[in-house]
Order: C-alpha cells, then sequence, then structure tokens
C-alpha cells in the first residue's frame, strides 16, 4: 500500500530519489463559441453567461501532478486513448530527477488507457523504474490530480467561453505554467482510516435502512 502522507510504500520509507505521480485525462473539453460575449460582474449585476452556442470541437487535457514537489506536466491530445496517455508518461519520465529516480510511482484510476495488469507491463516494460499504482474501482476521486483538474475548471473552463480548440489548448498549458509558480504540495486529510470509518457508517445506513420497522 502507498501512503502520500507518510511517504511510505508497504511500511517502508520511500527515499529522497523516489516519487509520487497522480495522473488523469479530463475529456470532452469544448471550445463553445457563444452567440453573445459573457459579461463581467458588476455591482448588483451578475456575470452573464449566455446559453446559446457552436461546438468548435473538443479535446483532452491530459496531466501529471508530483504530490510532494507540487510539480505538474501536461498536454492536450485530440483524445484520450493509451497512445496519449503514454506520451505523457514518456513527458514525465524523460525529464529529470525521474529518468535518474530509483523508482516512480505512477497512481492512476482505472480509465481504458491504463486499466488493468496490461498496463502495469506496458509501462513498466518501458519504465523499469515506475511502478502503476491502480486506485480501487469507483475511488477515482482519490487521486490528487482530481484536485488540480477542479482549480483549473474553475480558474480557465468556466465559463467556456473560447472560439477555437487553439484557444483552449493556450489558455490550459498558460495557467499550468503560471500554476506551477504558485502551487503547493495538497494537503487533503483524509486517510484510510477515515475511509474506514464512512464505509462503516454507509453500511449501518444501509442495514436500519433493509431492518422492518417494529
Amino acid at each position: 500500500m502507498l501512503d502520500l502522507y507518510a511517504r511510505r510504500y508497504h511500511d517502508t520509507p520511500l527515499r529522497a530519489d523516489e516519487y509520487v505521480i497522480s495522473a488523469d485525462e479530463k475529456t470532452s473539453i469544448q471550445a463553445r463559441i457563444r452567440k453573445h460575449a459573457t459579461t463581467p460582474p458588476a455591482p448588483s449585476q451578475p456575470a452573464r453567461v449566455e446559453a446559446e452556442y457552436v461546438r468548435g470541437g473538443s479535446l483532452t487535457y491530459l496531466a501529471a501532478w508530483d504530490v510532494h514537489r507540487a510539480k505538474v506536466f501536461g498536454r492536450c491530445e485530440p483524445t484520450t486513448g493509451i497512445d496519449p496517455f503514454d506520451r505523457l508518461v514518456d513527458q514525465v519520465m524523460t525529464t529529470e530527477p525521474y529518468t535518474t529516480a530509483r523508482r516512480v510511482f505512477w497512481v492512476v484510476d482505472n480509465g481504458s488507457s491504463h486499466r488493468g495488469q496490461a498496463s502495469t507491463d506496458r509501462l513498466q516494460d518501458r519504465w523499469p523504474k515506475l511502478r502503476l499504482i491502480h486506485l480501487p474501482v469507483h475511488a477515482s476521486w482519490l487521486n490528487q490530480v482530481e484536485i488540480y483538474f477542479s482549480v483549473l475548471q474553475r480558474k480557465v473552463l468556466s465559463p467556456n467561453d473560447f472560439h477555437t480548440l487553439d484557444e483552449v489548448e493556450t489558455r490550459l498549458l498558460d495557467f499550468q505554467q503560471y500554476y506551477e509558480q504558485i502551487a503547493t504540495p495538497f494537503e487533503w486529510k483524509f486517510t484510510k482510516d477515515d475511509l474506514n470509518a464512512l464505509l462503516e457508517r454507509i453500511a449501518a445506513h444501509e442495514d436500519a435502512a433493509l431492518t422492518p420497522a417494529a
């Protein structure tokens, strides 16, 4: 088991030359060409966003977040898939300090681009120092890169006012560069004990709902 906050893997402390990467894809980011421009908020007047728009296509943004160093790597691709994800892995693993690291742990969900033992074999054959860590099914929200995606959604993509996909890509990569200059490691304290306690409460609630009234 990989413990991000304690920097331990199977109860053994990670060394200084071992790193943890959280990675995923943000899919179907559209360029929405609105009939009328969005108006900014003013005193006693909220922002106004035109509901009618023409789709200008979509792209996928792939990102890898170093959870202890607050470094982010990203790229835009026409779609998701094994090849685009492998290009993200190559982008990181050919960059120092990951190229000469002892081990680099990649935390991913069970998306089709990095699912199951086949993905582990594929990536570790290409990068022997890489260790792929799959989150439990339906637990992708535990992946720290999702926090970065949430920031990206609020700061860059909402409202979605883009005329071309080139404009979308430029905004995404410009924000990525800016964010890395101000970023600090996330301190999300939802531990495995918190998760177990939550699951116990859910189970107890379900048991109570199934128990016939006296």
